[in-house]
């Protein structure tokens, strides 16, 4: 069965063998691409996970600097240029001291937050389906086996085997039709979710960039592993 060569007749069949598990099936296929292409052009839209050009932006200027800053981030698209300029608001209004340095990591912390949770919205109905589809599918397979079996019951000492394979059929149309649903919908999560974590990686970068930045001409100050690792090699001696 070619499902390339005139697909609306080819979904008319299956829904004409499968039965309303299948009809159910194919609308919960459309409602997860629905939501799986809105997600796509929505990460692609503002940028999702993809906070190096703002991180140059912010590591390239000094404190002093961040006002030319702000103005290359404004003329950038994407959540991660708008948590950098969110960013150095706070910073000089912390500068005039009319903000103090715990307030502004708490609003950061707080316009992260709802940009991460904007960004996994929808996660819980592909979750959903990706759960429930084979569960669907399987709830299709015990209905053709219980047709099959009740029509073997019928037919009495005169086994007609095409009567058996007709449920059978059936059983394994939907369990099939449910794994395809469920396996193109986890995948995706998937993808949506480690973008999610490449994006809260870079938002805290960024905000750490803001709030603690390093001038170009200078050095850039040791972590914390280096200095630990100076005091004791200095302690040694």
């Amino acid at each position: 069965m070619n499902l390339l060569e005139n697909p609306i007749l080819r979904i008319k069949e299956f829904i004409s063998v499968g039965g309303p598990v299948v009809a159910l099936l194919l609308c919960v296929s459309v409602i997860a691409l629905a939501v799986i292409l809105f997600k796509a052009w929505q990460f692609s839209v503002l940028r999702v996970g993809k906070g190096q050009r703002t991180l140059a932006v912010l590591n390239s200027k000094s404190e002093i600097a961040l006002g030319h800053s702000l103005q290359q981030l404004n003329s950038m698209s994407g959540y991660s240029a708008q948590i950098a300029s969110y960013a150095i608001g706070l910073k000089q209004a912390e500068a005039s001291q009319s903000y103090q340095r715990r307030n502004t990591e708490e609003a950061l912390a707080l316009a992260a937050a709802i940009q991460i949770k904007s960004l996994q919205s929808g996660f819980r109905a592909l979750d959903s389906i990706a759960q429930i589809a084979p569960l669907i599918g399987l709830f299709g397979t015990v209905l053709g086996m219980i047709t099959a079996f009740q029509a073997l019951q019928q037919s009495g000492n005169s086994v007609d085997p095409s009567i058996l394979a007709g449920g059978i059929w059936v059983a394994l149309l939907t369990t099939a039709v449910g794994l395809a649903v469920a396996m193109p919908t986890s995948i995706a999560l998937t993808y949506f979710e480690s973008r999610v974590e490449d994006h809260r990686l870079a938002l805290e970068q960024i905000i750490a960039a803001v709030l603690s930045p390093v001038s170009d001409g200078s050095k850039r100050t040791p972590n914390a592993i280096q200095m630990a690792q100076h005091q004791a090699a200095v302690h040694a001696h």
